[in-house]
């Protein structure tokens, strides 16, 4: 579990193909201080398990799943990537709830500069719609956003400069894709009410 807070922005240093999957070595420092093989970590949102670690690196891989439903599969080497570890209990819960199990791709179709913030307006499939709630969390890219607006299968979130900074949105341009992950605590209310 996360809380949607990135911790660290890495670079992708290599990209390996492997059985259906990709490897993904990532150039870390931050998040490298108490990372072990088997630990999962939340890279651009999708919860992964370190299959190894160097001393400034740390690799995970994507099954074809994982690919079908995230950005990881356009990823090539230099890519910025954000990074959460795992949620300590000890650690105050300072976005929501996150899995790092993302559910679709949205794609940004505005990103304007205002005086002091950024909105960005991102397209999601009509299916999920159903879970963007005006001042509601959602985790876009794994950072732990608020729901601004909402105009038919789209939303706003409005980033302040420090997110802009420390996160890969400063990186992105319209058009480009965001691994979207809604709130678990909608998705089993839903689930509960089709029991009813």
């Amino acid at each position: 579990m996360f809380t949607g807070l990135v911790e660290e922005v890495g670079v992708l240093r290599s990209v390996r193909s492997t059985d259906g999957g990709r490897e993904l070595t990532i150039g870390a420092s931050r998040v490298l201080d108490d990372l072990a093989v088997g630990d999962s970590i939340a890279v651009q949102g999708v919860c992964l398990t370190v299959t190894e670690r160097g001393e400034d690196w740390f690799c995970v891989r994507a099954v074809e799943e994982t690919l079908r439903k995230t950005t990881l599969g356009s990823f090539e080497e230099k890519a910025h990537v954000n990074l959460e570890r795992a949620l300590l209990p000890t650690r105050r819960l300072g976005g929501h709830i996150v899995q790092g199990h993302v559910e679709t791709v949205g794609r940004i179709v505005a990103l304007e500069p205002l005086q002091s913030s950024w909105e960005i307006w991102v397209e999601c499939p009509k299916e999920y719609m159903r879970y963007v709630v005006p001042l509601g969390s959602i985790a876009l890219d794994g950072i732990s956003l608020t729901v601004a607006r909402i105009q038919a299968e789209q939303f706003m979130v409005a980033i302040i400069p420090h997110t802009w900074e420390q996160t890969t949105l400063r990186f992105r341009r319209v058009g480009d894709g965001v691994n979207l992950e809604f709130d678990i605590l909608a998705k089993y209310v839903e689930r509960l009410l089709q029991w009813r």
